[in-house]
């Protein structure tokens, strides 16, 4: 394999790479290998056809596809390294020779990683911040407490009133024919939530249990199912049960129920110093964030395309696995919202570009500043991290291989710059 490399414009790059022919043909063995059992010709068992035969049936190019599949996946990260080449994004791969016989032969153009010309990075002006929490927040973060605790109670001397739930049979008709998916029995409906579309909840306030309820209602233009968009739609709802919530008393019992204190004193005093903790770092990670904004506006870099467009889609791919570890699929995150993978890709731009241009200007800081990383600094890392998942430390070192203590390095120092620019700000009052 040979790689030439040509530097193009805005951090742009083109890896031309020639594979010698007989590793194409090895690839297309390969193919033929992998696809073989699901061939079949006249005159020949299934699985059984020889290669010739299929190539003479249907031309060499039948197996070329899974070929480059193969080669480009074998072959594309020898290149990249060989190119020497800091990449960040993902290749755009243009196939230039395929012919049997032949080399094959391919184009990646990659996004190289940037270089940085910082600006004032040292002495850099924030707003001052107080962190003071009221005694309303107190008694609100307590009352949270309160709902979570809090037990329904069926209801049967009064109408429902907002906050309630109902638990309700329901159908609902357009054009006076029922319509999938518009069925529901013993559904509990919180009113208030907005979770049904448009006043269908207000339309049961004043209602009682027993009552048959006709509510009228129009999905709204940009409704997730199409036939329904728009339309006015009639609901016959049959009210079978009123529930409330039954708050627990706000007293020393109370407070041993859900904390370790044995009054509700002292229950409230650590309530407020949560709160100063979490304004505390709330406000920590706003200063962070001030700073590296004005270092950044203060400093230069040209940001390929291609390299917002490889962040993007990373974020896209972590978005759809915290998705999936709370049981739902893009596919239905899409349905439910309306939104689509371009729109949402779109919406996620602004801050894959922060995100890069952050850590490019930590990055910079870091080699500046001549900022290291011991081996002490990683261990004392790994001993927070095991404590953190009430590991061993010797087990969990077994699961960081060598790149992953480098790549540990290079966040260590990262925050090392961090607590550097945020020492080294000057406060500003209000």
């Amino acid at each position: 394999m040979s790689v030439q490399v040509e530097n193009l414009e805005k951090n742009m790059a083109k890896l031309t790479v020639e594979v010698p022919a007989e590793e194409l043909e090895k690839a297309v063995q390969a193919a033929y290998m992998k696809q073989k059992s699901k061939i079949s010709l006249p005159g020949f068992r299934k699985g059984k056809v020889p290669r010739h035969m299929v190539e003479k049936m249907y031309g060499p190019e039948i197996f070329y596809e899974e070929a480059v599949n193969i080669i480009l996946s074998k072959e594309y990260p020898k290149a990249a390294e060989e190119s020497e080449l800091e990449i960040v994004s993902r290749p755009t791969i243009d196939v230039e020779q395929l012919e049997k016989g032949k080399s094959f032969i391919f184009t990646a153009e990659v996004a190289v990683k940037p270089g940085v010309t910082l600006g004032k990075y040292l002495g850099v002006s924030v707003k001052k911040a107080e962190v003071a929490v009221s005694e309303e927040e107190v008694t609100a973060e307590i009352e949270k407490e309160r709902e979570s605790n809090a037990r329904m109670v069926t209801v049967e001397d009064r109408a429902i009133e907002d906050g309630d739930t109902a638990v309700i049979d329901y159908e609902g008709f357009t054009d006076g024919e029922a319509f999938e998916g518009g069925k529901g029995e013993n559904h509990s409906l919180v009113i208030g939530s907005h979770s049904f579309i448009d006043t269908f909840e207000e339309q049961l306030i004043g209602k009682n249990t027993g009552d048959q309820v006709t509510v009228n209602v129009t999905f709204p233009e940009d409704y997730h199912a199409p036939e329904l968009a728009g339309k006015p739609a009639m609901f016959q709802v049959k009210i079978n049960e009123i529930k409330a919530k039954e708050l627990p008393e706000l007293d020393d019992e109370f407070a041993q129920d859900v904390s370790e204190f044995d009054t509700l004193a002292e229950y409230k005093e650590s309530v407020e110093k949560k709160l100063v903790e979490r304004k505390e770092a709330e406000v920590k990670r706003e200063r962070e964030n001030e700073i590296i904004e004005k270092i950044i506006e203060d400093s230069q870099m040209e940001i390929p395309d291609a390299m917002v467009e490889t962040q993007t889609e990373n974020m896209m791919d972590d978005f759809a696995n915290r998705l999936a570890q709370q049981g739902m699929s893009m596919e239905q995150y899409m349905q439910f919202t309306g939104m689509t993978k371009e729109k949402l890709m779109e919406q996620m731009k602004p801050d894959a570009l922060k995100r890069i241009q952050s850590g490019l200007i930590l990055e910079a800081i870091a080699e500046a500043e001549k900022i290291e990383v011991s081996e002490e600094d990683v261990e004392a890392e790994i001993g927070k991290m095991a404590e953190m998942y009430g590991m061993e430390v010797d087990k969990l070192k077994e699961l960081f291989p060598e790149s992953e203590r480098e790549n540990m390095k290079k966040d260590l120092a990262i925050q090392k710059a961090v607590d550097l620019i945020v020492e080294k700000a000057e406060e500003q009052e209000e």
